[in-house]
């Protein structure tokens, strides 16, 4: 019975979880994706279209989860995705969900928009997060961010190609979270009244809500919609692989693209020196109606073979979901929203879980397949449903 569960055992118990605590304008704007949600959902269903080929009678004694993800060690093949805003899901999430990484041994990876800034992270945390940024109009901002970045020992920067505009996400205007107006905030004002556990331990134990890494650029960093005249002002749809290149001359560290859904662009990504592509459509919250992740990954892994790692991004779910993704040509994966949920439903000690729970199904999936090594797993260990 479903009354009597005593712990979370999935994303989906976390996002129950998360859903019951956080005002509804919040969760909707991590729970939903744009416009009809078809590419979001898609992201999820087409892992179920992949079955794991059991092998039996092999010696699975000494199954191993470690693996490296842009030279950096980690505990599972698996690291945590930039979300914007995250810190207004959990008290200081950011720096929180880093501590936690740290503690475990996966890459945690701080957005640009993120409440938290570069210091705390890493003050809290003890080691330099990777860095998620935008090409921005104001270059010298850019180079300041760089600049930052490197100052607090970050060494990997990952950044985001997909958002040349923003995506239309309905639920943002159905639930209050986009739109100026009395009728906008009053419909944050109710859904605030109806979530008083997140208005202690957040609204008010969470300050500041400015965005960390953006304070010298916002008059007023606590105010939202002054953030979305920032992005507006300041998102450059003129980008192209030119201003790839000019990124690669300014950061000496490594660089990973997201936001590739192609072999065309892959290459491109390549081309321009990037150590690494991300198989990514933002967890369909830009572009409804293009394909899932997972569907464009052997694409995207075959176009580029060895020459740059290839980590894939939206609709992992489990553990068994990474074995599938990287069986398919994946170094690793980015994980968004089930971090989010686990932090905002049970706090740190559901983030640890969560992570644990992730390690254990790699492992049992590893042993039941009849493998004891990350590498080990290849297109010959799946089938399509």
């Amino acid at each position: 019975m479903k009354g009597l569960d005593v712990a979370p055992v999935s994303v989906a118990d976390y996002r129950d979880l998360a859903r019951k605590r956080l005002p509804r304008f919040l969760f909707d704007y991590i729970d939903g994706g744009a416009n009809d949600e078809m590419s979001m959902a898609a992201n999820v269903a087409d892992f179920h279209r992949i079955q794991l080929r059991q092998r039996v009678m092999r010696d699975v004694s000494r199954v191993d989860t470690g693996t490296t993800l842009a030279g950096e060690r980690c505990a599972i093949p698996l690291a945590l995705a930039p979300t914007g805003l995250a810190g207004m899901m959990s008290r200081r999430c950011e720096a929180a969900a880093a501590k936690v990484c740290a503690t475990f041994g996966v890459p945690f990876t701080l957005s640009t928009v993120g409440i938290c800034s570069l210091e705390e992270v890493t003050a809290v945390s003890g080691r330099p997060p990777w860095f998620q940024l935008y090409m921005l109009r104001d270059r010298d901002l850019v180079l300041s961010l760089l600049d930052r970045a490197l100052s607090v020992g970050c060494k990997t920067l990952v950044f985001t190609v997909d958002l040349a505009v923003t995506g239309v996400r309905r639920r943002d205007f159905r639930s209050g979270m986009r739109g100026e107006g009395w009728r906008f905030q009053f419909a944050r004002m109710l859904h605030l009244l109806g979530s008083p556990r997140w208005v202690w331990q957040v609204g008010m134990r969470g300050k500041p809500h400015c965005f960390g890494n953006l304070q010298d650029q916002l008059k007023n960093a606590n105010d939202l919609n002054e953030y979305k005249a920032f992005v507006e002002r300041n998102f450059d749809p003129r980008v192209t692989w030119k201003d790839i290149a000019w990124l690669r001359d300014q950061w000496p560290g490594k660089i990973l693209i997201k936001g590739v859904m192609c072999g065309d662009d892959a290459r491109a990504a390549a081309d321009t020196g990037a150590d690494g592509v991300i198989v990514s459509n933002h967890g369909g919250r830009q572009l409804d109606g293009v394909a899932s992740t997972i569907a464009k990954l052997p694409e995207v892994a075959a176009a580029v073979g060895k020459r740059v790692e290839v980590l894939l991004d939206g609709g992992v779910r489990s553990g068994t979901d990474v074995v599938k993704a990287v069986a398919l040509g994946a170094r690793g994966v980015l994980i968004g929203r089930p971090w989010i949920f686990a932090l905002a439903g049970s706090g740190e000690p559901g983030l640890a879980n969560l992570l644990q729970l992730f390690q254990r199904e790699i492992a049992v999936a590893m042993a039941l397949m009849g493998v004891n090594r990350i590498d080990e797993l290849d297109a010959d260990t799946v089938e399509r449903a």
